[in-house]
């Protein structure tokens, strides 16, 4: 149990629970075996998205009529379609859940999820049972997303429709940010294992009488929700500490402290109701494995019944409070006036209702406004007055409306802008001047002169440090980049900060060590670009070493980052578990290390060939964790340690050589012999032998190694490092855009 946020610890950020498991879980493919196989289409590069390669969406977007598009969705709110009528005449809390849905998948563990590339359009979430019926709400979208065209990717669409909607009903809006460019097949994401969604099962993900705790780099409590089981944990309405346990670990794997998770439940349940007229089974299939007829939909009841009301989606049924459409306190008023009994919405799903409630506090009909039914509030609503630390949050909330206006504001600005990345990626009027923490703000740096940059990386081969050490804290600051979340990367020299500075895959005393010596030599330079600059130096000199000339043409004019610029808690998720660049793991795992290579440069935006590169020039320069279970040098197939060769791929594919696993690493580590005397002459990882075993690696690895080919990986090492060292030099990127 954690001491500080009461959650139950994850451990290893892939350990399963059930046998070596593949790195996404169940795909598609496991859920929908008849699904139409699209794949052949994308063979030898060819790519999904329709645009032309050089679209620039964030150019595109600031040309649009912005209060025109607003005016447009606020529109929508009141237009009732036969076809799926707004309850009480407004489509506003349809519209937030559908928002809140879209952004609520985001999780810290790796980045991934949230609403920046408009996934929720796509199997499996477009068919999760927590996204039930939200297809409907992308349909009434469409006429405003065709009249946009590509000047309004749905993934903004999405967020600012849920910016308006709680506009159009009276609540509070700290900004709105755009340029999420979307997507056009679903992300391979790791969801889970489960082979049933949360509607099939009570199974939960965290069991802790069985010490079962939630799996990293999960979020959601169950699969197939976006975070709780509004019910209770597996459906248990009784378990209120596990209710509050579930709610706490789920919101701050979502990156939400328990002030936001409060705000953002009582904000987003001031509106609409829950949906559970009649039993499940008397619907029809997910959208994904729907009829080809229904075109899209799932879910699907009696035409003649849904302009009745008769729906179901969660299974609860009611309104949490007597103004379904008007933002204000009464959520919390309703909360602490009654006291609430267990009962059974029609659907079968257990819920509460107020004792005697007065006729002013009933909620309207959602079709029939004559008529009042009773409000409810789920089982995870009742843990904001169950829980003692919830409690004291939302008393406060209840006594202060501003207060609960602002943090709500703030929380789902949060919600719906953390998987962005740094503010400067943010187009568009409304896009808040304060900076926040969590946004990673880094100060401006200066561009040094050429004469600077110069003289310093003269100095640094000077200086004493190995190819190595130099190359290696290189990659500690940059590598940290994700691109999921646009979080990480070299800008700010976070490295130097906690967490990062202590983190074992670093070698923190080496790391200590370069640190110290680069800020004593860097004179105008910041840190952030003197550490770029000094790995460039050292690669520029290993690849002379080896009889190429080249140069690493990096970015400068970084700054760097304080510690009150900086969320160390927020940064621990970065942290590598395994950096198969580095030949780095910190133990065993349930998911193969060649595995979580791949994942890690996925991460990082390479391809194939990039990865490969980065890894045999990594091993060559002698760029290895000292820290790595397998001892220091493991990986470095060479004799020349420090200089860029690609001898890497030459050892590594000779036939003279024969390799046999080492029998106390549990097949991680591995011996290579000569297949004549018997000589030890090489130790290496899964990571390293996956480059000759692997077909497709191997393909790669034997361009690099085949005579001739020496240049080409040269050429590919220099361009992946660059890549890496710039990737998020958004200041530079974004820069025109706001001027």
């Amino acid at each position: 149990m954690d001491a500080k946020t009461g959650s139950i610890s994850g451990g290893c950020p892939f350990h399963g629970d059930g046998g070596t498991r593949g790195l996404l879980g169940r795909t598609n493919r496991d859920w929908w075996p008849d699904q139409l196989e699209l794949g052949i289409l994308k063979e030898d590069g060819r790519r999904a998205d329709p645009h032309d390669p050089d679209f620039d969406y964030a150019e595109a977007f600031n040309t649009v009529d912005y209060n025109a598009l607003k005016a447009d969705i606020k529109a929508l709110m009141t237009d009732s379609q036969d076809w799926w009528p707004a309850d009480y005449g407004h489509y506003g809390p349809f519209f937030i859940r559908m928002a809140w849905h879209a952004a609520g998948t985001y999780r810290t563990g790796d980045g991934r999820g949230g609403a920046s590339s408009g996934q929720q359009r796509f199997a499996p979430l477009n068919s999760w049972p927590d996204n039930g019926n939200l297809d409907k709400a992308r349909r009434l979208l469409w006429p405003i997303k065709q009249k946009y065209g590509k000047n309004v990717s749905w993934a903004d669409l999405f967020v600012l429709t849920g910016n308006v909607a709680i506009e159009s009903m009276g609540g509070p809006v700290f900004g709105f940010g755009g340029g999420r460019a979307d997507v056009y097949e679903p992300e391979m994401v790791y969801w889970g294992t489960e082979e049933e969604w949360v509607d099939e099962g009570v199974e939960t993900r965290i069991l802790p009488d069985e010490g079962k705790a939630l799996e990293n780099p999960l979020a959601a409590i169950q699969m197939g929700l976006i975070y709780v089981n509004p019910e209770g944990p597996g459906g248990n309405p009784h378990d209120a500490e596990g209710m509050a346990r579930d709610m706490r670990e789920t919101f701050a794997r979502m990156a939400m402290n328990d002030e936001e998770t409060v705000a953002l439940t009582a904000g987003g349940h001031a509106f609409g109701k829950c949906h559970g007229a009649k039993p499940s089974e008397t619907f029809g299939k997910a959208p994904e494995g729907s009829n080809l007829h229904s075109m899209g939909f799932g879910w699907l009841t009696d035409p003649e019944e849904i302009g009745k009301g008769h729906i179901t989606t969660s299974g609860i049924e009611g309104a949490w409070t007597p103004n379904p459409t008007q933002w204000g306190g009464d959520y919390f008023r309703l909360l602490f006036k009654y006291d609430y009994e267990l009962t059974e919405s029609p659907a079968g799903a257990k819920q509460w209702t107020p004792v005697n409630p007065d006729p002013e506090d009933m909620a309207p009909d959602a079709r029939d406004p004559s008529k009042k039914v009773p409000t409810i509030m789920t089982t995870a609503d009742m843990a904001l007055k169950r829980d003692p630390e919830y409690r004291k949050i939302s008393e406060r909330f209840l006594n202060d409306q501003a207060a609960l206006d602002d943090a709500f504001a703030r929380a789902w600005f949060k919600l719906t802008h953390r998987d962005m990345g740094p503010k400067v990626r943010y187009m568009g009027p409304e896009v808040p001047e304060e900076d926040l923490i969590w946004q990673d703000p880094t100060p401006a740096g200066t561009q040094p002169s050429d004469s600077d940059v110069s003289s310093f990386k003269s100095k640094v081969l000077d200086s004493g440090l190995t190819v190595a050490e130099l190359v290696k804290a290189a990659w500690a600051s940059a590598s940290t980049y994700r691109n999921s979340d646009h979080r990480g990367g070299a800008n700010g020299a976070r490295v130097r900060l906690a967490p990062q500075k202590d983190w074992a895959v670093n070698d923190p005393e080496e790391l200590s060590k370069v640190l110290s010596k680069l800020d004593e030599i860097r004179g105008n330079l910041s840190m952030a670009d003197a550490i770029v600059l000094a790995g460039a130096a050292a690669i520029e000199k290993a690849a002379k070493d080896g009889g190429h000339s080249v140069s690493i043409d990096v970015t400068t004019g970084r700054g760097d980052a304080g510690e009150e610029h900086t969320d160390a808690e927020s940064f621990e998720p970065l942290e590598p578990f395994a950096d198969g660049f580095r030949n780095y793991l910190k133990t065993k795992s349930q998911v193969k290390t060649e595995e979580m290579l791949i994942d890690r440069a996925h991460l990082l935006g390479l391809s194939i060939p990039e990865m490969t590169a980065l890894v045999g020039g990594m091993r060559a320069l002698g760029a290895v964790s000292k820290h790595a279970r397998h001892g220091n040098a493991i990986g470095v197939l060479t004799d020349r340690p420090g200089v860029l060769s690609n001898d890497f791929f030459t050892n590594l594919l000779t036939m003279d050589t024969r390799w046999d696993v080492v029998d106390e690493s549990g097949d991680e580590e591995f011996v290579g012999k000569d297949r004549k005397t018997g000589e030890e002459k090489w130790h290496a990882t899964r990571t390293d032998l996956v480059f000759g075993s692997n077909s497709q690696l191997r393909a790669v690895a034997e361009v690099f190694a085949e005579n001739g080919g020496e240049a080409k990986f040269v050429e590919t090492f220099v361009s992946a490092w660059t890549k890496v060292m710039d990737a998020d030099r958004f200041d530079i990127r974004c820069a025109r855009y706001h001027k």
